[in-house]
């Protein structure tokens, strides 16, 4: 930085010195700005916005173009500090999936046994059901989809599938789950009511299609299709149903906060349920898309799912436990 012989600009400069060589220290210690601590996070802008006013007192009063260009390249480099995007840090999402995904599961096993108590006892029960009378399913899914999902799996999947259809299928069941996913998380702003009712419904849903099924014949083969990505697919949903009802239980049991309050503390184990779970649901989906409908024998297919579900368990009970979530 340079400074000419005019007097105010050398009392100017004497002036501001300090202000400028702190922010530019502060700007190139090495650290990401979302890594500073909060009185130094605070300094670049309170010190960001002075130099900002420095640059325009000197372009105003004529100062050297040195100072100019430095005061410009300074208040830029400030200004990306500030308000540029954080590049992608894979740290981060390492950790979410190793420890603060699983942690967060295990922080929420009131809300995970909940969930799937709603999910797999309406189940059952549409399953019995209509597998004792096929027509009960009529009540609840269309009857020219049922008698298409009928034939489809009664004929099975000996002869795999163009790989076309499956590519499209992938984005099907991808879009399908996640919007269940969704609904079942969403649904828990309303007390946690509608968390319940999804659970509930998508329960009966596919007990009932399963039921239908295998009334018709095609028991095993849906079975068999299921059971390879249903490890990560009625899992994440079972999940997204317990972010909503931890939603839903904060609202409805405050304790000494506002609920308001009381939401915004489960924000963090909520938010790493929900991104872990449409994690699990993109898996899913290329399961379901790939491997569930190819050619590959049906006692492949099993040993397969078997090994998933034991690794979806394992993952879940063993993973992160180090990782610190606040249960309530």
């Amino acid at each position: 930085m340079m400074a000419n012989s005019g007097t105010a600009q050398d009392r100017f400069v004497a002036e501001r010195r300090r202000h400028w060589e702190r922010l530019e220290a502060l700007m190139q210690s090495g650290r990401a700005l979302h890594r500073m601590s909060g009185s130094d996070i605070s300094a670049v802008g309170r010190l960001y916005r002075n130099v900002c006013g420095d640059l325009m007192h000197a372009r105003a009063r004529g100062y050297s173009a040195d100072l100019v260009a430095f005061l410009d390249a300074l208040a830029a480099k400030a200004h990306n500090g500030l308000y540029s995007a954080h590049a992608y840090d894979l740290d981060k999402a390492l950790a979410l999936v190793t420890r603060d995904f699983p942690a967060a599961f295990r922080a929420s096993a009131m809300h995970i046994v909940a969930a799937a108590a709603l999910l797999i006892i309406p189940f059952v029960v549409a399953f019995v059901a209509t597998l004792s009378e096929p027509a009960l399913a009529h009540a609840i899914v269309p009857a020219e989809q049922l008698d298409a999902l009928a034939r489809a799996y009664v004929e099975g999947f000996s002869t795999g599938r163009p790989e076309a259809a499956d590519t499209a299928m992938a984005g099907f069941y991808l879009r399908h789950n996640v919007g269940i996913a969704f609904q079942c998380f969403a649904g828990g702003i309303i007390f946690g009511l509608g968390s319940v009712y999804l659970l509930v419904y998508n329960g009966i849903a596919l007990g009932a299609v399963l039921g239908y099924v295998t009334a018709a014949g095609g028991g095993e083969n849906i079975a068999t299709f299921v059971a390879g990505h249903g490890a990560f697919e009625l899992t994440a949903i079972v999940i997204a149903g317990a972010a909503g009802l931890r939603m839903g239980d904060a609202l409805v049991q405050p304790g000494a906060m506002t609920r308001l309050a009381s939401l915004r503390a489960q924000a963090s184990v909520v938010g790493r349920l929900i991104v872990g779970a449409a994690l699990m649901l993109v898996i899913a989906a290329l399961i379901e898309g790939y491997w569930s409908p190819s050619s590959v024998p049906m006692a492949l297919k099993w040993t397969v799912s078997i090994a998933l579900w034991l690794g979806v368990v394992a993952y879940f009970a063993l993973s992160g436990r180090r990782g610190v979530v606040e249960s309530r």
